[in-house]
């Protein structure tokens, strides 16, 4: 096995791994949901319709960077336009798209999620509603690149979510992240007769800041 081809396959196993977790952790149902990860000229992606505790080694499947099919025969997720709107436009190395059920709710109600939290900074700012278009459509992911525009993550109207990062585990901890804020707001704005405090921009941009210096060095 050539270097390449053993990069190909560690980076499926990884891709394979997180979809599962996203069934595990209840951010998808059935096959809903997709995951892709960059490799070389390579965007590595799961296929529509298959179960993803289905996936194996031999099951690999690839475009290139103009959605052309050039590795395995399972048909590529029909939210390719997506993701490929992702690696075109930002500098991402991985993209996670789910149907999380708060983030997805939220995203029926506003066109913003309110500053309920200060890891909003980790994801860029507040994070926007990309605006209804039919899924797997060019018109969705154009929609999802104006809500992305500075952002590592976004809620599509009436759909779910979608993240990025330059690791699968840094996409999904944005994805995780994203629904635990939209759960505490739908939490929080609940109560009757309570409304939520929000942040300032003020204070986001002083968190976001402090974050660029968060873990070990």
């Amino acid at each position: 096995m050539s270097d390449d081809e053993a990069a190909t396959a560690a980076a499926w196993a990884e891709l394979i791994d997180t979809a599962r977790r996203t069934a595990a952790e209840g951010l998808v149902v059935g096959t809903s949901g997709n995951v892709s990860v960059r490799v070389g000229e390579l965007i590595l992606v799961t296929p529509t319709g298959v179960p993803y505790d289905r996936l194996g080694p031999a099951d690999t499947v690839a475009v290139d960077l103009e959605g052309r099919q050039v590795l395995g025969t399972l048909r590529p997720t029909s939210e390719i336009p997506m993701h490929l709107a992702v690696y075109r436009g930002t500098d991402a190395r991985a993209v996670v798209h789910t149907h999380a059920v708060h983030a997805t709710a939220v995203s029926t109600l506003v066109p913003e999620l309110p500053l309920v939290h200060y890891m909003a900074a980790a994801l860029g700012g507040p994070v926007r509603v990309a605006e209804y278009a039919l899924y797997g459509s060019e018109e969705l992911a154009a929609n999802m690149l104006r809500a992305l525009e500075g952002r590592t993550g976004c809620l599509l109207q009436n759909h779910g979510t979608v993240t990025y990062g330059t690791s699968l585990a840094q996409a999904y901890d944005r994805t995780a992240q994203l629904e635990w804020m939209c759960r505490l707001w739908l939490t929080a704005a609940a109560l009757p007769g309570r409304t939520p405090s929000l942040l300032t921009p003020g204070q986001l941009d002083e968190v976001g800041e402090k974050l660029r210096g968060y873990g070990q060095p």
